[in-house]
């Protein structure tokens, strides 16, 4: 079979913080995809182009790039495509679009972290494809680096994934990618490889090791939609890879749509990518990764081919949603009022709010049309969506991008996604591991205790820190992260990745306390503040509007308290004896979006405004809650 020599299609897979985005960046400038006097002043993370990405510091959408190698023995120059995917398992239909587009993968791994749950996800779906895999072993200078037991653990994670022998025959390269060090000779630990100053040796077993496409020369056309993006001048733009054939600029293709039908269309537009533009281009032949334009409504997984013998590729799939959430229309008294709901630059912030049910709606759908893992279902109101996703990470995304839109919405508390099996409910079940110093084993064993978690494994690498793995419902997980940074003092670190479905584990109380609502509407006094503290944590600052049902602290009881925070300090012409005496108010506890689904309870929802979010309960009204509450008590 013909194969294309000049060119490579590789992703780079890793658990979250490895270092993919910064090798990649390495790679961009040692290929020269540059000029010398902007490479001085390029940004680290690069291919991190979303503001949400550069500020949590995570890959969120796979991204391609492609690099122009030329060969230090001066042969003919070989363009590498490679796709940065996300290491975070909630992103996990990113992680599977990437990798149909490519023919081997670069497993990067820690030096001294290891092979993490979200390595075990990414590298089995790679085995699952039969990709070649090659092993980069990352940040080698780290103090704590281990670099001969990670990569002993590395080969016991392929036997547990049932790699076949030639999968397991993988080149090993040794990497500092900050540095843009590359080495094929073991370090010592703690070191940047010596025998090396760039990384050419990580360029050349990318040569090497990564099959260069094959086609048939007689085959028609066979381009498959991996990925979507959109253009102010454009419009829609379909990412794809040429499996057989050639497609042209100007060319009329078989679309070849999810639901079997075929029609015909114009290609309008070719692109390549290089580095990180896209450049218009004429021609793609087999093994190429280009972007077209001209097909308004092209979906991922369809098939552009030959009009005359159009033949369809397989459709993507992406594993079962575990979370999902109630996405609605914002129901609060305060609903497109700004951040404090008064003044004149309030009413000129809200002229684009976005408030109604059909903006949602479409909004939603059109989630839909480029991420794959996400379904939107109808519930028996008209005005809220059920969202479901592979986590709570993903759907707290999506909210935390729709509001920065000028979206407001109400949130309900993330559910689990469970599935009837022989008349039973089996719930997702997720494999947690965790690092944690040894002093805080116990209260760590303990929050797992809690949440039903089953241990299946603990290490002890001797340096003072525990590794625990432990089975738990996804349910459990939901409220941990928060509480479980306050028990190891911020020291812990935790991961968790999709394990299945078992059966229902029963009823789980996570959240001990109550919390203290507002009773009626109001601005927040000082004086008020002071009078609760002892009750509880508050939320709120001085000032802040609240009303009835809002949410505005945490009760020190396992019961809710309606309190009235709007209480002002009763004035006389008498002097008092505490006139004088001040009592320092405690700073009240911010919430992020994230913490605040965490925090929420059934009867709990979190009302989100671009600037604003406020947790309240699902039935504002107090007397309405005390008469819920007095018919559940007595049946």
């Amino acid at each position: 079979m013909p194969t294309r020599h000049d060119i490579r299609n590789v992703a780079i897979v890793a658990h979250v913080d490895h270092g993919k985005t910064t090798i990649v960046d390495a790679m961009l400038k040692q290929a020269g995809a540059f000029a010398a006097h902007a490479a001085e002043s390029l940004d680290d993370r690069m291919m991190d182009s979303n503001d949400l990405e550069r500020e949590k510091g995570i890959t969120i959408l796979a991204k391609n790039t492609a690099v122009k190698y030329h060969p230090k023995d001066g042969g003919d120059v070989i363009t590498i495509n490679i796709i940065d995917t996300p290491g975070h398992a909630d992103f996990g239909g990113e992680v599977e679009r990437g990798l149909s587009m490519v023919d081997a993968v670069v497993l990067l791994v820690d030096a001294s972290e290891g092979p993490l749950p979200q390595t075990r996800f990414v590298l089995r779906k790679a085995l699952q494809q039969r990709l070649p895999v090659i092993l980069c072993i990352n940040k080698t200078d780290r103090p704590d680096s281990r670099i001969d037991e990670v990569v002993n653990e590395t080969y016991d994670l392929f036997l547990d994934l049932d790699a076949d022998e030639d999968q397991i025959e993988f080149p090993i390269v040794y990497a500092c990618g900050r540095d843009g060090v590359a080495s094929l000779t073991k370090p010592e630990d703690g070191t940047v490889p010596a025998d090396s100053t760039n990384l050419e040796p990580f360029f050349t077993t990318l040569l090497q090791h990564v099959p260069a496409p094959e086609y048939d020369e007689s085959a028609p056309l066979q381009a498959h939609v991996t990925n979507l993006d959109a253009d102010n001048f454009l419009g829609r733009i379909a990412l794809l890879r040429v499996e057989q054939g050639e497609l042209r600029k100007g060319q009329t293709v078989a679309w070849i749509k999810r639901d079997g039908s075929i029609a015909n269309v114009r290609i309008t537009e070719l692109m390549m990518t290089e580095a990180l533009t896209r450049k218009p281009a004429e021609v793609a032949g087999p093994g190429d990764i280009c972007a077209v334009a001209g097909i308004p409504d092209i979906m991922i997984g369809e098939t552009l081919a030959d009009p005359e013998n159009p033949i369809a590729l397989p459709l993507i799939t992406v594993d079962e949603p575990a979370i999902s959430m109630t996405i609605g229309t914002n129901t609060s008294p305060l609903v497109g009022r700004g951040g404090t709901g008064k003044g004149a630059e309030a009413k000129a912030a809200v002229k684009d709010r976005k408030v109604t049910a059909r903006q949602v709606k479409d909004r939603l759908d059109r989630e839909l049309i480029g991420n794959v893992s996400l379904r939107v279902l109808d519930t028996a109101r008209p005005d809220a969506w059920e969202v479901q996703g592979r986590g709570e990470l993903a759907l707290a995304i999506l909210v935390e991008q729709m509001r920065r839109e000028g979206f407001e919405m109400t949130i309900g508390k993330p559910q689990v996604v469970t599935k009837q099996v022989e008349g039973k409910t089996y719930e997702p079940v997720e494999r947690m591991t965790i690092d944690v110093p040894e002093e805080h084993m116990g209260a760590v064993t303990q929050l797992m205790g809690v949440r039903k978690g089953r241990m299946d494994n603990m290490s002890n690498h001797g340096s003072g820190w525990v590794r625990l793995e432990f089975v738990v419902p996804s349910r459990g997980l939901i409220g941990f992260r928060t509480e479980f940074l306050t028990q190891t003092r911020g020291t812990g670190i935790a991961h968790s990745i999709h394990e299945g479905h078992e059966p229902w584990f029963g009823e789980l109380k996570t959240r001990n306390n109550g919390s203290l609502v507002a009773d009626r509407a109001g601005a927040v006094t000082a004086f008020a503040m002071t009078n609760l503290q002892e009750r509880g944590v508050l939320f709120t600052d001085p000032g802040t509007e609240v009303y009835e049902g809002m949410i505005v602290g945490e009760n020190s009881r396992s019961d809710d308290m309606d309190v009235n925070i709007t209480k002002e300090k009763k004035l006389t012409n008498m002097r008092s004896s505490s006139a004088d005496s001040f009592e320092a108010i405690v700073p009240p506890r911010k919430l992020s979006l994230e913490q605040s689904l965490e925090f929420c309870r059934d009867d709990e929802c979190v009302e989100v405004t671009p600037e604003s979010v406020r947790i309240r309960k699902v039935v504002l009204d107090q007397k309405e809650r005390g008469r819920t509450a007095s018919r559940a008590k007595h049946g």
